[in-house]
């Protein structure tokens, strides 16, 4: 073939590159080909070649190339080229198609035997590019993520009480540990009518911002109807209604609310489908405190059943949230309710209840234990001696 020929048959090589013509690009090729600069998962050979091509049509298109220069030595022709490509279709070694158009431009040498192209060695600037313009979209998507967590930690932590209630004969223990992707764990305390006290545990379903927000949404209706009713139930059922319209469609809350009259020692509670609270007797035993009711703004008109007990001396409540349940150990078991069940009923007053839970959390996870999820625990004790 003449020098011209040579030229003419690198050109239709990369038109047939262009538009993803494997039949011709195989026909151009000889079958042993050799291809001197594999890309990262290309495998050798002319096969290998052309499934490499194959991707490229699959992630780009509107592929032009321009031949800048071309020069001919021996058996081998020597291309400058640029190359214009618009990635919209499909992912890049982990860049996805964001319409952007990328330039590159590159050296090629082919080795011609007879009239098909044997050897190429090449060398561009595009992977490079594309590497670190995809470096820069992910700096930008950490810097938006860590945004968004600092945003939904200060909305919730702007949301958790400043001060734990004093009660004469009583002891109240919140214990708070945020995961790093903040979930919409919340618990508050309600000074109300009587020197009686509302408690609140819940947990907005999702993480980040938009659970922060419908937490706090929830927790500001909540303590607003709670000043005029005396009822559980009645409070749960009332802003159940407006956490329908007002929160998106595929989120709900969690929550267990309960009035304590500190005087007599009778808590009556209402649950909107969260975790079962225990309560620990003193005889070595942990009773769930029940009650019936679906989660907070899934479905209007729902009515939450009422519950109460009354406190002896020494008995204490745990009120928590998934978090404490849901951790896994190394070996991917679940903490589960039958061990926290278990673990409450064996609890003894030398130490409080949720301090006791946390260390066996911590032996039952091990070490480099990333938390999941945020961990609430609440935890309401008569003291053992009443006046």
């Amino acid at each position: 073939m003449s020098v011209e020929e040579n030229k003419a048959l690198i050109r239709r090589f990369f038109e047939a590159q262009a538009k993803g013509d494997l039949a011709a690009l195989k026909e151009m090729m000889a079958p042993d080909f050799v291809d001197h600069n594999l890309l990262p998962g290309q495998a050798p050979g002319r096969e290998g070649y052309l499934q490499s091509v194959a991707e490229d049509s699959a992630t780009f298109s509107e592929v032009h190339n321009i031949f800048e220069e071309q020069l001919v030595d021996g058996d081998k022709v020597i291309s400058r080229i640029s190359t214009r490509a618009l990635h919209d279709r499909g992912e890049y070694f982990g860049l996805m198609p964001a319409g952007k158009e990328l330039e590159v431009t590159s050296i090629t040498i082919h080795r011609i035997v007879g009239s098909r192209i044997a050897e190429e060695w090449s060398q561009g600037s595009g992977l490079a590019e594309m590497t670190q313009h995809q470096l820069e979209q992910e700096r930008i998507e950490r810097e938006r993520v860590e945004q968004e967590l600092r945003v939904a930690r200060s909305i919730q932590q702007a949301s958790l009480p400043k001060e734990v209630p004093k009660l004469e004969g009583w002891q109240i223990s919140p214990f708070y540990q945020p995961a790093r992707e903040v979930g919409g764990d919340f618990y508050d305390f309600l000074e109300l009518k009587d020197g009686q006290l509302g408690l609140v545990v819940g947990d907005a379903t999702g993480k980040g911002v938009p659970a922060a927000l419908v937490m706090a949404s929830a927790r500001s209706m909540l303590r607003a109807v709670a000043q005029a009713s005396e009822s559980p139930g009645e409070v749960l059922g009332s802003i159940n209604d407006p956490l329908v319209t007002d929160i998106p469609p595929n989120m709900f809350v969690t929550c267990f609310y309960a009035i304590l009259d500190p005087k007599s020692g009778r808590l009556t509670y209402a649950n909107a489908g969260h975790d079962l609270p225990y309560l620990h007797r003193r005889n070595a035993e942990a009773e769930d405190l029940r009650a019936r009711g679906m989660p907070l703004g899934l479905m209007p008109g729902m009515s939450y059943e009422e519950k109460e007990i009354v406190f002896e001396a020494g008995q204490a409540a745990l009120f928590y949230s998934d978090g404490l349940v849901e951790a896994h150990d190394p070996e991917g078991e679940m903490f589960g309710f039958p061990r926290l069940r278990a673990l409450v009923a064996e609890h003894t007053a030398e130490k409080s209840l949720g301090e006791f839970l946390m260390e066996e959390l911590y032996s039952f996870v091990g070490e480099g234990w990333e938390q999941e999820d945020d961990i609430t625990l609440l935890t309401l004790r008569r003291s053992a001696t009443t006046s």
